[in-house]
C-alpha cells in the first residue's frame, strides 16, 4: 500500500515539473517574439526618411526682377552754404539780438561794433581832404598868375615850373586825403555786421558789450535750403559712379528714405585712406538738419534677371547651388551668379539656371541633404 502511494507522488511531481518547464519555455518564446517585433518596428522607423515641416519664413520664390548694382555710402549731412560773420574792426559789440535758430536775410544787419572812433576818423579825414582841396586852389591860382607874369616877362620860366610843381604836389596831397577819407568811410561801414546769405543762426559766440578784435567770430549762419553729404568711396566703387546718378539714403531721425543725386566727384585720391570723395546733393525737407548721420547706397547700374534673396546661394560644393523644393523633396540646383544688388530695399542675387517661380530655401534653414522629404506650408506650391 505504501509503495503504491509513493509511486503516485513521484509521477505527480514529475508532471508538475514538466508543466513548469513548458510554461517557462512558452513565456520565453513570447518575450522573444515581442522583442523581435519591437526591433522590427524600430528598424522600420529608422529606415523611414524624416519629413521636415517648413514654415513660410523658410521659403522664397524665384522671380524676375530688376536688380540694381549699388555702392554703399555714408557720411554726415552738411549745409551747402554756411557763413561765419566776423568782426572786421575792433571794438565793443552792440545791437546783437539774434540767437541760435533765428532766421536772417541776406544783407540784414545782425550786430555792429561801436562806431564812435570810426566816425571821428571819418570827420578827421573829411577835414584833411577839405584842407588839401584848399591848398590845390591856392597852388592853382599861383600857377595861373605866374603864367601871366611869364608872358609879360616879369618872371623867369623856372619860377613858372616851380609853381606848376607846387600845384601838382597839392593835387596829389588832395587825392591822398580823398583816399584816406574812403578808407575811413569803409572802416565805418565795417562796424555794421550783415548776413551774407539767407538762413538761420546756428551759433552765437559773443554777447552785447563784449570787446572783440578783428576777425573774431560773432555769429554762424546756415542756409537750410540745400544740403549735401561728403562720402568716401574705394577706387573700385568710385570707378562706377558718375555725376547725376541716384542715391537712396537713410537719415537718422527721418522715417522715410531720402533720395539724393551725385553732384560732383573729387578728382584727387586722398593720400592717407586712398579713398575718393563723392558729394551727394540732398533736397531740403522737414527734419533735415546739418550734422545728421546718413547711410545708404548709390545706384550704379541695373539688370533684369531671375532673382532670389541674397545668401540663398550656397558655396559648400565645387559649384554654387541653391536648395530648391521639388515634388516634396529638397533638390540641389546648380546656378551661376549674374549680379548682386538691390531690388527696392531688398538685397537680392540674380542667377542663371533656376526656373522662374521655383521655391528655394532661405539661408537660415541650413544645409539639407538632397532628397530630404519636406512638407510645405498650407497654400504654398512650387
Amino acid at each position: 500500500m505504501s509503495n503504491t502511494r509513493s509511486h503516485w507522488k513521484y509521477w505527480l511531481l514529475l508532471l508538475l515539473l514538466g508543466v513548469a518547464i513548458v510554461w517557462g519555455l512558452w513565456r520565453a518564446l513570447e518575450r522573444r517574439a515581442i522583442q523581435q517585433a519591437s526591433a522590427a518596428e524600430a528598424a522600420a522607423v529608422l529606415q523611414q526618411a524624416p519629413v521636415f515641416a517648413l514654415e513660410p519664413s523658410d521659403l522664397a520664390t524665384a522671380e524676375r526682377l530688376t536688380i540694381t548694382t549699388t555702392s554703399p555710402v555714408s557720411g554726415a549731412v552738411r549745409a551747402l552754404q554756411t557763413a561765419a560773420i566776423k568782426a572786421r574792426s575792433a571794438g565793443e559789440v552792440q545791437g546783437l539780438r539774434k540767437r541760435e535758430g533765428h532766421p536772417v536775410r541776406a544783407g540784414e544787419e545782425v550786430a555792429r561794433v561801436d562806431p564812435t572812433e570810426a566816425r571821428a576818423r571819418v570827420r578827421q579825414s573829411e577835414q584833411q581832404a577839405a584842407s588839401a582841396e584848399a591848398q590845390v586852389q591856392i597852388a592853382r591860382r599861383a600857377f595861373e598868375n605866374n603864367q601871366a607874369l611869364v608872358r609879360q616877362g616879369f618872371i623867369s620860366a623856372t619860377a613858372l615850373e616851380t609853381s606848376q610843381a607846387s600845384l601838382a604836389g597839392a593835387q596829389a596831397a588832395h587825392q591822398a586825403a580823398l583816399a584816406a577819407l574812403d578808407i575811413a568811410r569803409k572802416a565805418l561801414e565795417d562796424t555794421v555786421l550783415r548776413s551774407p546769405l539767407n538762413g538761420q543762426v546756428s551759433a552765437r559766440y559773443v554777447q552785447n558789450g563784449e570787446r572783440v578784435g578783428v576777425d573774431t567770430r560773432i555769429l554762424e549762419v546756415v542756409d537750410i535750403t540745400a544740403f549735401e553729404i561728403e562720402a568716401a568711396l574705394s577706387p573700385a566703387d568710385a570707378a562706377l559712379v558718375t555725376t547725376g546718378q541716384r542715391a537712396v539714403l537713410h537719415v537718422e531721425g527721418l522715417a522715410a528714405p531720402v533720395e539724393a543725386t551725385v553732384d560732383r566727384i573729387n578728382p584727387n585720391v586722398q593720400l592717407g585712406s586712398r579713398a575718393v570723395l563723392v558729394y551727394l546733393r540732398l533736397p531740403a525737407q522737414t527734419g533735415l538738419r546739418q550734422g545728421l548721420f546718413a547711410q545708404g547706397h548709390i545706384v550704379t547700374g541695373g539688370q533684369q534677371v531671375i532673382a532670389i534673396p541674397a545668401l540663398t546661394v550656397r558655396n559648400d560644393k565645387p559649384e554654387p547651388y541653391v536648395q530648391a523644393v521639388e515634388d516634396g523633396q529638397v533638390k540641389h540646383v546648380p546656378v551661376r551668379v549674374l549680379i548682386d544688388g538691390m531690388a527696392g530695399e531688398r538685397p537680392m542675387t540674380g542667377v542663371e539656371g533656376l526656373p522662374e517661380g521655383s521655391l528655394v530655401l532661405r539661408a537660415g534653414t541650413g544645409a539639407l541633404r538632397e532628397g530630404t522629404a519636406v512638407r510645405l506650408p498650407d497654400g504654398r506650391q512650387p
